[in-house]
């Protein structure tokens, strides 16, 4: 004698329903914008805002992340210098001597004051060398 169960002819034992929103949404950038912008509110609550947009709180996070190099790389687009003239301009007869550094790199003169910012003037000298790479 066979026992078999034929699962073709039960009847359901069970039903789920899902409420929510599908997997796999697409989402706007003005969206996206709307969501990160709320949670960088002071005092904002990821998970808070997660739950009232119908996401995971690592969405959120991701945006905000996407959001913050979108900035970062905007930001390192503009121009930090002018481009470099090549124009020779005679240099004004001071009454004292003033003690100058000379640096030649990449086509070009700089000449600088003793005792500059060595910062300033390591940024100077990254412009003048990327924008002889550009030229």
């Amino acid at each position: 004698m066979f026992d078999v169960n034929d699962d073709a002819k039960a009847s359901y034992r069970r039903v789920e329903v899902l409420t929510g929103p599908g997997r796999r949404r697409r989402w706007s950038a003005e969206e996206k914008a709307r969501v990160v912008a709320e949670a960088s509110m002071p005092g904002a609550v990821v998970s808070e805002i997660a739950r009232r947009w119908q996401i995971c709180p690592q969405q959120v996070f991701g945006w905000r992340r996407e959001a913050q190099r979108q900035v970062a790389q905007d930001a390192a687009a503009v121009p930090t210098f002018v481009p470099l003239l090549t124009e020779t301009v005679p240099m004004m007869k001071a009454s004292s001597p003033i003690a100058l550094i000379e640096v030649k790199l990449a086509g070009a003169v700089v000449r600088v004051p003793v005792g500059t910012d060595g910062a300033l003037l390591t940024s100077v000298l990254r412009a003048v060398r990327a924008s002889a790479c550009e030229a």
